[in-house]
């Protein structure tokens, strides 16, 4: 591990990590790896080409060959799958399903896992997923663990949604979300749980704004970082 500045931000969905990540990350000038934007556009990339979901081979040279790439646009980051801006494509619940079954594919893993750490670079890397502190930067000096309630984080997910024009119900995404979180937990490869020297954060009655604030008074102990 270089001494390049890296902090990891881990948790289930919902749990605010892609907005806390995003504005640590625009406001000191890092980079931003949302891993699970890799996943999600892999799942929507499957389905668009019917691959199917247990398809380890076809998957993992799929992830190989994706063409991604991701845009700051002022207020948040543009992923664009081939050039085109897939975004609110991916925050649909089937995508998300999707996303969590490859996710649990060691092939596919193996697959993403170069491309994830080709983000670690200068001035430094915020880097928001399911196993950034466990598997993929298990050497990172700041690692963060977000949660929230599963009834919070189905809230987030319904609001986030029908803001988007999408007509989705509240026990359907808490269900899902339940689903979800018991599949990434109990997978025999990279479950999602908080690395041992990690930094738990329950933000099921935090603002965003506490929450960055934690992990910047965790960054500025860690990595002596002088931050406005």
């Amino acid at each position: 591990m270089s001494n390049i500045n890296l902090v990891t931000v881990d948790g289930p969905s919902g749990s605010g990590k892609g907005t806390v990540c995003h504005i640590i990350a625009a406001r000191l000038k890092w980079n931003l790896l949302d891993s699970g934007a890799l996943y999600r556009i892999l799942a929507f990339a499957a389905l668009q080409k019917k691959i199917s979901l247990d398809d380890q081979k076809s998957l993992a040279n799929l992830a190989l060959n994706l063409n991604v790439s991701f845009q700051s646009n002022g207020v948040g980051v543009d992923t664009l799958l081939a050039g085109e801006n897939v975004g609110d494509k991916l925050r649909t619940e089937t995508v998300a399903q999707a996303a969590s079954q490859v996710a649990s594919l060691q092939l596919v893993r193996d697959a993403l896992l170069t491309r994830q750490k080709a983000f670690y670079k200068e001035p430094g890397l915020i880097a928001d997923g399911r196993d950034m502190g466990t598997v993929v930067f298990p050497d990172a000096p700041v690692k963060i663990f977000l949660d929230a309630s599963a009834e919070q984080r189905a809230l987030r997910r319904f609001n986030q949604l029908q803001s988007k024009g999408f007509n989705v119900s509240l026990a359907e995404i808490l269900s899902e979300i339940k689903e979800r979180d018991f599949r990434d937990r109990n997978r025999p490869v990279a479950p999602l749980k908080p690395a041992e020297d990690a930094l738990v954060i329950d933000s099921t009655s935090l603002t965003v704004v506490q929450v960055v604030d934690q992990i910047f008074e965790l960054m500025k102990l860690k990595l002596k970082l002088i931050v406005e």
